[in-house]
């Protein structure tokens, strides 16, 4: 909700991000619902067929193809309102020869091992398509627990060694990394941060100044620059063609920035070992979407719920630094109410309502 001088619409937010003509987020992040409904925020890859999901509520609002091509979804806690999608999420599964990971706080493999004895699977068996359910919690410090629930075993629960994780990372690969951090909302809840690595995009006029085509070696491109290449990295263009990275980048064609940061906060009281924490995760974000369910005027009851006011929101992003910032899971006490927390939301961050 603060404006730079120079803006453009991100349609998937609603919010503005910087204006560069050059350069495009790698991850587009999108809320799945109103402000009034189930807080889920799809991380969608702009070039890959692939998506991320922060929480796993109502799903409804995403298609199949959404839903099937995400490959981890990271479950802040499991209330109804942030876990009842992943009945959605393993119909439309179930018959893809794919593995999904579930990433949350203690209690999450318990939670989906549940979720699936609810049904009846004597239809499974060793021939059904190889879908895959592999839940992990994270809790600081501590090995989390790890289970695997296979349809052709008709998702019998496994028990696997817990993953080898370094702080508070979740995720780690070439293009981004996943955050958490532990908040308290009487029970452990997490939220998340995706970093993007190196925001690296295709310069369109320099491309077509060079005489180049576009088409799949520029994401090999891109994800060599990524990962970070030798400049005599040899692109192959066809199959008798070939460019060299360095020459790429001599010539403009790919150009690099900062990787984006997005966080995610919800379910949360305003003490302030939870404002410490959040703060910390979310220092700096490109994009912050953050609860804020309850006037200030109900400050009493927000803290008995353990959830924050929009003003507290608000003042959470000011603090972080972020630059853009998008409230969320307005309580359904407020009904026509919405711009009012909204402008008390604004108010508290700096910008204009």
């Amino acid at each position: 909700m603060r404006v730079s001088a120079k803006a453009a619409k991100d349609p998937g937010s609603g919010a503005t991000l910087p204006e560069d003509s050059n350069m495009a987020w790698l991850v587009q992040p999108r809320l799945v619902n109103d402000p009034f409904s189930d807080p889920t925020l799809l991380l969608d890859f702009a070039f890959a067929r692939r998506a991320l999901l922060f929480d796993l509520g109502d799903l409804a609002a995403l298609s199949a193809r959404e839903i099937i091509r995400t490959t981890h979804v990271f479950v802040s806690h499991m209330h109804m309102d942030h876990f009842s999608g992943f009945d959605r999420l393993l119909r439309l599964n179930l018959y893809q020869p794919r593995t999904v990971h579930l990433i949350g706080p203690p209690g999450l493999c318990d939670a989906v091992a549940a979720k699936l004895a609810a049904y009846t699977w004597n239809l499974l068996g060793p021939n059904s398509a190889d879908f895959r359910l592999i839940a992990e919690e994270w809790l600081p410090g501590a090995p989390g627990g790890r289970s695997l629930f296979a349809a052709q075993e008709a998702f019998r629960r496994r028990e696997l060694a817990p993953p080898a994780r370094t702080g508070r990372i979740l995720l780690e690969e070439g293009d981004f990394t996943v955050e958490a951090a532990l908040l308290d909302h009487g029970i452990p809840c997490l939220a998340f941060a995706l970093q993007e690595t190196l925001r690296v995009n295709v310069h369109r006029p320099a491309l077509e100044a060079a005489g180049l085509p576009v088409g799949p070696w520029l994401t090999a491109a891109k994800q060599a620059m990524r990962r970070g290449a030798a400049e005599g990295t040899e692109i192959a263009i066809d199959a008798g063609r070939g460019v060299r990275l360095e020459w790429l980048r001599e010539r403009g064609v790919l150009r690099a920035g900062p990787g984006q940061r997005i966080t995610y906060a919800t379910d949360l009281g305003a003490s302030p070992g939870n404002v410490e924490a959040l703060v910390s995760l979310a220092r700096g974000s490109d994009m912050l979407f953050i609860e804020a369910g309850f006037l200030a005027e109900d400050g009493a009851m927000a803290a008995r719920k353990n959830h924050l006011t929009a003003a507290q929101a608000g003042g959470i992003a000011r603090a972080a630094g972020v630059v853009h910032a998008r409230p969320m899971h307005f309580s359904s006490r407020y009904a026509g109410r919405e711009e009012a927390l909204r402008q008390e939301f604004a108010a508290a961050f700096g910008a204009a309502a």
